[in-house]
């Protein structure tokens, strides 16, 4: 809980008293790897928050299953257009390891924006916080080659790249599996 709690202290817009009412609110719930948090075609009614473990977020299409990014511990996530408009989840939210995530309610998030104004500012400065460093996280895709792809997700995400399976970090690349394991050969062959 006390990650949870200095997440909430994110940029001093919440007192201390309602960082104490806002994280006793959140339920608890464990997952093992592989297991499914949120599936597709499901409407999103809970934020979570990873307190220990790293959840995949990815779709599905013509090419399989596509890994669009992962969330780490100490990290919010939600699907945003499921919550905000009530729309089934494009995309799945699979635990990549032992994962414990807290979770709040849309109808607790709801009731606490009216009690605690400025809980609707903290939502929506985290929120744009978070969108851009998506952007940011995910640039690096749009350029180079596989071997400089990889070399900067393990330069960037050296705790994924040990924790991650290698089929999730390839699908993350746009690779396959067995360019990143050829890959991955070259370059400890290369130190």
């Amino acid at each position: 809980m006390e990650k949870l709690k200095s997440v909430l202290g994110f940029g001093g817009i919440l007192t201390a008293n309602a960082i104490e009412e806002i994280s006793l609110l959140f339920e608890e719930d464990s997952f093992k790897p592989n297991e499914i948090i949120q599936d597709f075609g499901k409407i999103t009614n809970r934020v979570g928050f990873i307190e220990e473990g790293i959840v995949r977020v990815y779709t599905s299409g013509k090419e399989g299953e596509v890994t669009k990014y992962f969330v780490r511990e100490n990290q919010f996530f939600v699907d945003l257009e499921s919550y905000n408009c009530s729309l089934p989840c494009k995309d799945a939210f699979q635990a990549v390891a032992n994962t414990r995530v807290l979770f709040l309610s849309k109808k607790t998030i709801d009731q606490l924006t009216e009690r605690i104004p400025n809980f609707y500012i903290y939502l929506k400065t985290l929120t744009e916080a978070h969108l851009l460093n998506k952007i940011k996280d995910n640039d690096f895709l749009n350029y180079g080659n596989a071997k400089t792809k990889y070399l900067e997700f393990i330069s960037r995400y050296p705790s994924l790249a040990q924790h991650v399976p290698q089929q999730y970090i390839a699908s993350y690349l746009k690779i396959t599996p067995q360019s990143l394991s050829r890959l991955r050969h070259q370059i400890v062959k290369e130190k």
